[in-house]
């Protein structure tokens, strides 16, 4: 089978992009797997100074991979790992992302994103809620936008999801936005970045290590639920779900 995500090297910078356009980079099991083996190796590599975390096609990632979902615990784990890496994530977004996407936006130390990208939390249209992915984004989202997105599921663009708090920064070139991000992280040295990602992401971390075991059960519990089994057919079958007005 084909790498999931692939792994390049650049004057100090990782990049790996996720490379499951079939599946709009859906959180499969291989996905999950894959790219915490990377994040890892990365993380090991004395010469990286920061990560890229980035896609190919049209969607940064989809969520769940509904037909073959990873176990909760396990995107649990990634989520963890990426918030307690010594060394910053930084990601590029070019697409859509949605559900489950946004938690591993959500989780990114920085993260920039084109005019073309749009954003929403789906769960609650497929009977499910975003739990797990609540615990990087409530401590950075403004609470009021969250409360909103969460329930209603619209769609926003870039521009908002820079104004709540789930961007750093966008523009009509993303690469040129970064520019001066990377450039800086060039600049810092290894101590240095991960003593003070310690002190930005520490209330990420304290959210996953106080409340990851109890999220990852509700998540479960919601995807065996008949509501979600409903949900999800629906939604595989391009129809409304029976609760729908």
């Amino acid at each position: 089978m084909a790498p999931l995500v692939h792994a390049a090297q650049a004057t100090g910078i990782a990049t790996l992009a996720l490379d499951s356009p079939g599946n709009r980079n859906a959180l499969s099991a291989d996905l999950v797997a894959e790219l915490r083996t990377a994040l890892a190796t990365a993380a090991a590599d004395p010469a990286v100074r920061a990560l890229v975390l980035t896609h190919t096609g049209n969607t940064f990632c989809a969520g769940a991979d509904l037909k073959s979902p990873c176990d909760p615990a396990d995107f649990l784990a990634l989520l963890r790992e990426i918030a307690e890496l010594p060394k910053p994530v930084v990601a590029r977004v070019t697409g859509h992302v949605r559900a489950g996407g946004l938690g591993l936006l959500g989780v990114c130390d920085i993260a920039a994103a084109g005019p073309r990208s749009s954003y929403a939390f789906t769960e609650t249209h497929l009977g499910l809620a975003p739990a797990v992915i609540s615990m990087p984004l409530l401590p950075r989202l403004d609470p009021r936008a969250a409360a909103r997105y969460f329930l209603t599921a619209e769609a926003f663009d870039a521009a908002e999801a820079a104004r709540i708090g789930l961007l750093t920064l966008h523009g009509d070139d993303v690469d040129a936005a970064l520019e001066p991000v990377l450039a800086g992280l060039r600049k810092a040295s290894p101590q240095g970045l991960a003593a003070t990602k310690a002190l930005t992401s520490a209330a990420v971390r304290e959210a996953l290590t106080r409340d990851g075991s109890r999220l990852t059960e509700l998540s479960a519990g919601l995807f065996a639920s008949d509501e979600a089994r409903e949900g999800i057919t629906a939604r595989f079958e391009r129809r409304e779900p029976s609760w729908s007005l």
